[in-house]
């Protein structure tokens, strides 16, 4: 039971890491005040389709970059998708990086888009590592109380 106890702080200590490390934002409680019993892995399973539908869109964007001259409204189309699924599960850093990409291409600016995807790249993944983690931990130390606010 103390073990249980230990990964439930730990889970907690994760979990708060993640806001206030700005990966996450009130979306995401949102999704986690939609789980419950009768779907407990609904949280990871959002995020899991998530990280699969968007892998598409990533390649499609990374495609439409090394074409020249650069297609700035097919460029910015593909990112206002990709940053409304961001939005959808409270992905804040991602989500910020795709805002930013969105005003470089409004601009024209190649070296701009280019520089920002590759930033957006680097907090994708991140943040796709450390849920992973999170994910198997919540997975080991089971059912958890209903979602809390982060402080």
């Amino acid at each position: 039971m103390e073990q249980n106890q230990l990964m439930r702080r730990q889970l907690t200590s994760m979990r708060q890491s993640l806001f206030d490390q700005g990966y996450l934002d009130e979306q995401f409680i949102q999704l986690e005040e939609l789980q419950d019993d009768a779907n407990p892995n609904f949280v990871e399973e959002v995020v899991t389709l998530f990280y699969r539908d968007s892998a598409r869109i990533i390649q499609n964007l990374e495609q439409a970059l090394e074409k020249y001259p650069l297609d700035f409204t097919k460029l910015d189309a593909y990112m206002h998708q990709f940053k409304g699924s961001c939005s959808s599960i409270g992905a804040k850093k991602v989500k910020s990086e795709s805002t930013q990409f969105r005003d470089y291409c409004r601009m024209g600016n190649a070296e701009g888009c280019w520089r920002t995807f590759q930033q957006l790249k680097k907090e994708y993944s991140t943040l796709k590592k450390k849920l992973e983690t999170y994910f198997q931990y919540a997975r080991q130390a089971g059912p958890f109380e209903k979602a809390c606010r982060p402080k």
